[in-house]
């Protein structure tokens, strides 16, 4: 049976348990399917639904403390295993166990309403997470601090660029005290500054016990950020180990090897961070 629980206890247990996770996806086969359209297909005996496996039996575990990346093609499978984690998206089959407080930064401003003001959207964002409007006003200060938007902060959010939504997202998201962060690309927004103020603040998190998972295609990234990575391809795990040793064997899928690097990530060293 598909769940997620959530315990509050840490004790032993890992901060993620990922066991046998599946996940598949369901659509019309006619983009705008009337009932006429759909029983002539029946009638013909052809399919009326359309099936995709987005995550196909998935298991590993994250102890507490640790970074793990998650690198592997558009299509594969990297954001939907994020969104079962942080339990927006239920699994249509196994489970998924997280011990503690999960913030999540999946898609970049998700969750702010772009007619209200920067400030609004970091309070309402915080009441999201399960936070008082008392524990938001102590937090505001250092959110705006971090993401350096102090002057912006009453425009509203679609006046923002999108390297400032980025940055106010990943304020917002790390700033929770989170046990567990989950980070989807949010390390390609921003100037190179901002990006390893980033880096160091995921650092800092792993230095307190907390748990960071970060799905990007800057593998560099991968490699000076994470302590172990796992390779997901077609909705399979392919591969677990070491951040070096997996992200080589994803270069030699791709036949790119040393040039997947991006230039982006040669700033991205593990010296500034």
């Amino acid at each position: 049976m598909s769940s997620l629980s959530v315990s509050e206890s840490r004790e032993d247990h890992p901060a993620i348990i990922v066991e046998d996770v599946s996940v598949v996806f369901r659509r019309a086969v006619d983009r705008r399917p009337t009932v006429r359209k759909t029983m002539r297909r029946v009638r013909h005996g052809q399919d009326t639904t359309r099936t995709t496996e987005a995550l196909k039996n998935v298991s590993f575990e994250v102890p507490h403390g640790m970074s793990l990346g998650i690198v592997g093609s558009n299509g594969a499978g990297k954001s939907t295993l994020m969104r079962v984690i942080g339990g927006i998206l239920p699994p249509t089959e196994g489970r998924v166990t997280t011990t503690g407080h999960v913030s999540t930064l999946l898609s970049l401003g998700v969750g702010f309403n772009k007619k209200l003001s920067g400030r609004d959207n970091v309070i309402l964002g915080g009441l999201a997470a399960g936070l008082s409007k008392e524990q938001m006003e102590e937090k505001y200060d250092q959110i705006v601090q971090f993401a350096d938007l102090e002057k912006f902060m009453d425009e509203p959010t679609r006046n923002y660029s999108s390297g400032m939504y980025g940055r106010l997202a990943f304020s917002v998201a790390a700033n929770m005290d989170p046990d567990i962060l989950l980070i989807d690309e949010a390390l390609s927004t921003g100037d190179g500054r901002f990006r390893k103020k980033s880096a160091r603040k995921m650092r800092q998190l792993v230095k307190q016990d907390r748990t960071v998972i970060l799905v990007s295609h800057a593998m560099g990234a991968i490699k000076n950020l994470c302590d172990r990575a796992i390779w997901i391809e077609s909705g399979v795990l392919q591969m677990e180990g070491e951040p070096q040793k997996v992200v080589e064997a994803y270069n030699a899928f791709l036949e790119v090897g040393d040039d997947a690097l991006l230039v982006d990530d040669a700033s991205l060293n593990i010296d500034d961070i």
